[in-house]
C-alpha cells in the first residue's frame, strides 16, 4: 500500500484527486490539507511514501515542503503538481529535491503511472516529458473518444502504428520501458486485440 499525502489550496481539486487516487487499488490518501504547514506537521506524526504538493499555497508554499522534507525526511517522495510548464521553475523543484514534476492538467492516467513510477524508483526526470503533458494536440479524436482512451495511450498507438519499438517510444516520451507495456497492455484490452498486428489492423480499419 503507497500511503500518499496531499497538499493543495483548492479543495475542489484536492478532493477529485484524493477519489482520483483511491480509485486505484494500492493507493491510500492519508491526509489533505490546504497548506505546507499543516502537511509537515503531519509528517512529523505519520508515516507516508509520497507526498503530492502544488507550488502556491499560503503559509508554507511548495518549495517549502521541498526544502524541509528533503532534509528531515529523505526517504520521502515529493511529487510538485503544477500549472506551470516553465523550465525554470521545473529545474528548480528538481534542486531541491523533487522526485518528479506534473502539470495538474495532465490525463489522469499520468498521475497514476508517476506515481507508481517514483515510488518504484523508475520515473525519467526530463522537461521534455513535463511538455508532451501540456500538449494538447488531439490524436484521432473519434477513436479516443470511441475506445476510451486517454491522451497518452493515444500518442502511444500512434507511435506502434508508425513502426516505433517499446524502446524507442520509451525513450521519445521520457517514460520507462514497463510503462510503456503496461499502456500497450491497457490500449490491447480497450481495443480487444492479443497482437500487435490485430491493433495495426484496428488503427487501419478506422483509417487513421
Amino acid at each position: 500500500m503507497i500511503r500518499i499525502a496531499l497538499a493543495d489550496d483548492h479543495k475542489l481539486f484536492a478532493k477529485g484527486l484524493e477519489g482520483l487516487i483511491e480509485e486505484h487499488e494500492g493507493f491510500l490518501v492519508t491526509g489533505l490539507f490546504p497548506n505546507g504547514k499543516e502537511l509537515l506537521e503531519f509528517l512529523e506524526k505519520e508515516e507516508v511514501d509520497l507526498v503530492l504538493t502544488d507550488l502556491n499555497m499560503p503559509i508554507v508554499d511548495g518549495f517549502g515542503v521541498l526544502r524541509h522534507s528533503k532534509k528531515h525526511f529523505p526517504n520521502l517522495k515529493v511529487i510538485v503538481l503544477s500549472m506551470y510548464d516553465e523550465e525554470k521553475i521545473f529545474k528548480e523543484c528538481l534542486q531541491l529535491g523533487a522526485d518528479a514534476f506534473i502539470l495538474k492538467d495532465a490525463d489522469p492516467d499520468e498521475l497514476i503511472f508517476t506515481i507508481i513510477e517514483v515510488y518504484e524508483g523508475r520515473y525519467v526526470k526530463n522537461f521534455s516529458r513535463v511538455i508532451q503533458q501540456a500538449d494538447q494536440t488531439p490524436f484521432f479524436d473519434a477513436f479516443r473518444e470511441k475506445y476510451r482512451l486517454s491522451r497518452r495511450e493515444a500518442q502511444i498507438l500512434k507511435m506502434i502504428s508508425d513502426g516505433m519499438l517499446n524502446k524507442d517510444i520509451a525513450e521519445k516520451l521520457c517514460l520507462s520501458i514497463q510503462t510503456i507495456e503496461t499502456h500497450r497492455k491497457n490500449i490491447h484490452q480497450k481495443l480487444q486485440v492479443t497482437s500487435r498486428i490485430d491493433l495495426i489492423k484496428k488503427v487501419n480499419e478506422m483509417h487513421l
